[in-house]
């Protein structure tokens, strides 16, 4: 298979730099992409790597050879977080350094729809250091202008914000402060203004707040990929492997794609 997977690799990049020399050197010498080809061919059903590379390293072959489903503008990092009594998810925490309002809109779509395949119906908050305009900021109004953006994309889903973090998790705040806010019973779902907030949350929430984390969970994605980080312990591998196992059973690269809108696919990664 090997010469198969170089010629199908080049034929896909060498329009982007990469020789046919290139493309041999690759698959030889990283094994991401090689595993990257197995998915793409069909020779293996998901792929789960990364625990010895930096993610760039990781996620770049990944949007090169597996690539979006058709119809995703935006892919992004979700992690589980599984409490005693509780779960949440919070995005993007690995891909977007910082999303543009109609970027975090397509997150937030990308992350109601994996939520609800747990069957687990998606309460949004647009996160923000500000509570429904009190603080004129533009990142604050960044938040505010992609809750609009899915409300306006996806009606049917309950999203609110920019909101405060406290705020987004204590139902008594949102009813006591804020009773106009369509975000009842406290949200489940957090989504960040940047990667840098995200990801600072999600690590705090895991080492100090006894979260289990699941992910980060890949979205948007053709064929089911999920990258590990260095410092995964056992435990993550298995909570991401059985992941990918449940997404080859019902693979999203069938899947209608959601209320997104289709401008072309921009990341540093690619």
């Amino acid at each position: 298979k090997f010469d198969e997977y170089v010629s199908k690799y080049y034929e896909m990049r060498k329009r982007k730099g990469v020789t046919r020399i290139d493309a041999r050197n690759l698959l030889q010498r990283r094994p991401n992409y090689y595993g990257m080809m197995m998915v793409h061919t069909g020779d293996a059903d998901g792929l789960v790597s990364g625990l010895t590379q930096h993610y760039p390293e990781t996620i770049r072959p990944a949007l090169q050879i597996i690539k979006p489903r058709p119809g995703i503008s935006v892919v992004a990092g979700m992690y589980m977080l599984v409490f005693k009594k509780d779960v949440r998810f919070i995005t993007d925490a690995t891909v977007n350094f910082d999303p543009t309002p109609e970027q975090l809109a397509d997150i937030a779509i990308l992350t109601a729809e994996k939520v609800r395949s747990f069957d687990i119906e998606p309460r949004i908050a647009m996160l923000s250091f500000s509570n429904f305009g009190s603080t004129q900021h533009p990142s604050a109004q960044k938040m505010a202008r992609a809750a609009e953006l899915v409300k306006r994309r996806a009606p049917d889903l309950m999203v609110d914000g920019e909101m405060m973090a406290d705020t987004a998790v204590a139902p008594e705040i949102l009813e006591t402060l804020y009773p106009f806010s369509s975000l009842k019973g406290g949200a489940n779902v957090l989504v960040c203004p940047d990667l840098q907030s995200a990801n600072i949350a999600q690590k705090l929430l895991a080492k100090l707040g006894g979260a289990e984390s699941v992910g980060p969970i890949l979205l948007g994605m053709r064929k089911p990929v999920y990258l590990l980080i260095p410092g995964n312990e056992v435990a993550d591998i298995v909570n991401v492997t059985a992941m990918a196992v449940r997404d080859a059973q019902e693979p999203a690269e069938n899947a209608p794609p959601p209320a997104i809108k289709p401008p072309q696919l921009t990341t540093v990664y690619e």
